[in-house]
């Protein structure tokens, strides 16, 4: 089906629980965060679908695709580093949140590369890998994904000033009462 094979689709499903996962982790919670059941289980379905990207030749060999599930690995490492142990004091949350969002863009490059140079089935919307529509088109969602991370930023940025204030509140009862 689709010049994909047994192994192919395993991996591909990984990929797409990964995703679903992902946007869930957005939708209910902001973002994508290992405090969630939805980001667990993107994070840990991310790891299995680089795992077994790395066992992919499409091409013959190593190649973008290796590269990538090797950046995308270094990147939610980083950003889970940042959630857990806060090295970037108080922008570790920012860190965190951004990278893992960089991530999800990760699974669209692949995700569409694939989808569109192999439909629809014997005309595919792309001639390849490097199609300048299908660039045109990870260059609109990379955009779009840049606004999902400013608006994560500003809203982790809105909800720091709230708790401050609050606790600010909170100190100057303690402190007149």
């Amino acid at each position: 089906m689709f010049g994909i094979t047994a192994f192919g689709m395993f991996h591909t499903v990984l990929g797409l629980i990964a995703v679903a996962a992902g946007f869930v982790a957005i939708a209910r919670h902001h973002e994508i965060a290992m405090a969630s059941r939805s980001g667990r289980l993107y994070v840990w379905m991310t790891v299995a679908t680089c795992i077994t990207g790395f066992f992919i030749f499409h091409h013959g060999g190593f190649g973008k695709p290796h590269a990538l599930g090797i950046v995308t690995l270094l990147v939610l490492a980083v950003a889970c580093l940042a959630e857990r142990r806060k090295p970037f004091g108080r922008f570790s949350h920012y860190v965190a949140a951004i990278g893992y969002t960089l991530t999800l863009f990760f699974h669209m490059i692949p995700g569409f590369t694939e989808t569109l140079t192999r439909l629809p089935e014997g005309r595919p919307w792309a001639s390849g890998p490097d199609d300048p529509q299908l660039a045109q088109l990870i260059g609109g969602v990379f955009v779009a994904y840049l606004g999902l991370m400013v608006w994560q930023g500003l809203r982790i940025r809105r909800e720091r000033r709230r708790s401050q204030v609050v606790h600010d509140i909170a100190s100057a009862d303690h402190a007149g009462g």
